[in-house]
């Protein structure tokens, strides 16, 4: 796999970093380079995830990818592997960022992942080829994630926690920072309920999360309305398995199936290759243009 590395001063260099106070002097990258020109949404969470945390990220990161924007994260086990796994899932852009060479697979269970990204997307590194892991390494990772984004999400974080090195440096070169609330009760939460009381943007729903990506970037991101449409729209929210969809709808299966398998024919929705369901990847204009035709059908 083609490596390359890109160096300040020239065309390639990423204009998010280029005006920093002490920018980095090279970039050690395997994958699309031209990934570091368009600025994602960082997010970031507990290694330590709970359910909760996995399946936010998850929805966040996947809506944010399906409408292409680049997904940024650590790899790190946890939220940062969650939120890759939707972006590729939905068949958009995200950038691993590593604390070690751009080239080696940490952590360890990330190979299979790290090397789905190299192949679609970007892993970047400011460490030189072959260079292993060290903790100390971290925190300038961290500071490069915020820099290559437009905003940071933490979805889950405790007290301490390596997040918080991400936020500071998100705030102090002017992005914003957006949090999901968690349980008062749960320890994984505490951090991310912080920083919303400290004034992070809290981010409750795919709804909270195109406002504030509009009023921080001026792009008309389009949230989908699917009223009227039970299935559509929770498979919007949250991909799901049909008998998962069934449960959370009080509805029989055979006519969630029949329902799945028609707006699979008519190109809305998709099944992933782990069973669930969810919207095809690039398909905003066909789930809006889909709802319209719905729409008029009822009147």
């Amino acid at each position: 796999m083609e490596r390359t590395e890109v160096h300040l001063g020239s065309s390639g260099y990423p204009e998010s970093l280029a005006w920093l106070e002490n920018p980095p002097k090279t970039l050690y990258c395997m994958g699309d380079p031209a990934l570091l020109h368009t600025q994602g949404l960082a997010v970031i969470g507990a290694r330590k995830a709970t359910p909760y945390g996995r399946a936010a990220a998850r929805m966040l990161a996947g809506w944010a990818a399906s409408r292409g924007v680049p997904v940024v994260s650590g790899a790190a086990i946890g939220c940062d592997q969650e939120a890759h796994h939707a972006a590729l899932e939905h068949n958009g852009p995200t950038v691993a960022v590593l604390g070690c060479g751009a080239d080696i697979d940490y952590p360890r269970n990330a190979a299979g992942l790290l090397d789905s990204i190299r192949r679609r997307g970007l892993v970047v590194s400011l460490e030189p080829w072959g260079t292993q892991p060290r903790r100390w390494k971290f925190i300038h990772r961290n500071h490069l994630i915020a820099g290559l984004s437009r905003a940071v999400l933490v979805v889950e974080a405790s007290l301490p926690s390596g997040t918080f090195s991400t936020a500071d440096f998100a705030l102090e070169c002017g992005k914003s920072v957006y949090a999901v609330p968690g349980s008062i009760f749960a320890s994984e939460s505490r951090g991310s309920n912080r920083l919303i009381r400290q004034g992070a943007a809290p981010i409750t729903d795919v709804s909270d999360l195109a406002s504030e990506l509009e009023m921080s970037c001026g792009e008309q991101l389009v949230l989908l309305e699917c009223s009227g449409q039970p299935v559509l729209s929770a498979l919007l929210a949250q991909p799901m398995r049909p008998d998962d969809l069934a449960r959370e709808l009080q509805s029989g299966i055979v006519e969630i199936a029949r329902e799945l398998g028609r707006l699979e024919r008519e190109g809305v929705i998709s099944r992933y290759p782990d069973g669930r369901y969810g919207p095809c990847a690039g398909s905003a204009r066909t789930l809006q243009s889909h709802d319209d035709e719905t729409e008029k059908q009822h009147h």
